[in-house]
């Protein structure tokens, strides 16, 4: 199990009240949050192995030089020479380290990647796994990594954690009419705001479906537009046209990385001995984890 984790706790952060805090006064909603989520998806899903997977960079530069509006919006501060700020609750950016430390504790590793989103991370662990992946994201990106035969899906908490979305390939195609194997493709077209892709004016979702269906992918797509003799229509053939710059680079800013070279990790489900129980009891007294603490060991230990 593949952990988008700052779509988790960011979800964490949104879903439990703020009133939420340590005994010192420090909020730690998202944290209860965080550890809540995966207590309920390893008792769900019975995880063998389980990684937190890392925004070391939420914002590549060098997806940022393809596309200058890449996630422009949620930018708080630019920081040309190493990672930007990103625009969070102050609230919930002095709760990071403390889930950070809190995984550490457990036995859950985290896996990052410089100059690389933790969907990047996401994509080189699920492609290079030898055995049956699930990914847990609210990210509709990562749905280009749904594959029935490496037996890899996606766990979408988009509707909440107690209406989670299993999504296979028949589901991906139910839900968009596009293969898996399509969806990058898709979503290039039909462009998203919340990361800054303008797509293809003109081309919404039903008419990149319907492209995809006849053409088979973008190449087949762009072909077809620069050839005469095709069956597409001219104002489909100028839009297509109009938007050559931005097709020229938005695949590989859509496209999940799927060959880092990351480090090797025991990603076995912990089972925290006596001295790393102190340690998590300690924490715990400190930043107020009470019950969300207890059911994540409980989880893992059943999970054994």
């Amino acid at each position: 199990m593949l952990l988008d984790s700052a779509s988790l706790y960011f979800r964490g952060f949104y879903g439990v009240p703020d009133t939420v805090r340590a005994p010192d006064g420090t909020p730690v909603n998202a944290v209860r949050g965080f550890l809540d989520i995966i207590a309920n998806l390893v008792t769900d899903f019975g995880p063998d192995e389980l990684v937190a997977c890392w925004d070391d960079d939420w914002r590549p530069r060098w997806r940022v030089d393809l596309i200058p509006s890449y996630k422009a919006h949620r930018v708080a501060e630019e920081n040309p020479g190493g990672v930007d700020v990103e625009e969070t609750p102050e609230a919930l950016v002095q709760q990071v380290p403390i889930i950070r430390e809190v995984l550490g504790a457990i036995g859950i590793p985290i896996v990052g990647a410089a100059q690389h989103e933790a969907d990047d991370v996401i994509g080189t662990l699920a492609t290079g796994a030898a055995h049956p992946v699930d990914v847990v994201t609210g990210d509709r990106d990562l749905f280009q990594l749904v594959d029935d035969a490496a037996d890899v899906r996606v766990i979408y908490t988009a509707r909440g954690m107690s209406n989670l979305q299993t999504l296979t390939e028949s589901v991906v195609v139910d839900k968009y009419g596009v293969r898996p194997q399509q969806y990058a493709d898709f979503a290039v077209m039909r462009g998203d705001s919340s990361d800054g892709l303008p797509g293809v004016a003109g081309i919404g979702e039903k008419t990149a479906t319907a492209l995809l269906t006849e053409y088979g992918d973008l190449d087949g797509i762009l072909a077809a537009a620069a050839d005469p003799g095709s069956s597409m229509k001219a104002p489909m053939r100028a839009r297509f046209e109009a938007a050559a710059a931005y097709l020229e680079v938005a695949p590989r800013v859509v496209e999940v990385v799927r060959d880092l070279d990351l480090p090797t990790v025991d990603a076995r489900i912990p089972t925290p001995d006596d001295t790393q129980l102190a340690v998590l009891a300690a924490l715990s007294e400190k930043w107020g984890l009470g019950g969300s603490l207890e059911r994540v060991l409980l989880a893992l230990k059943k999970d054994r």
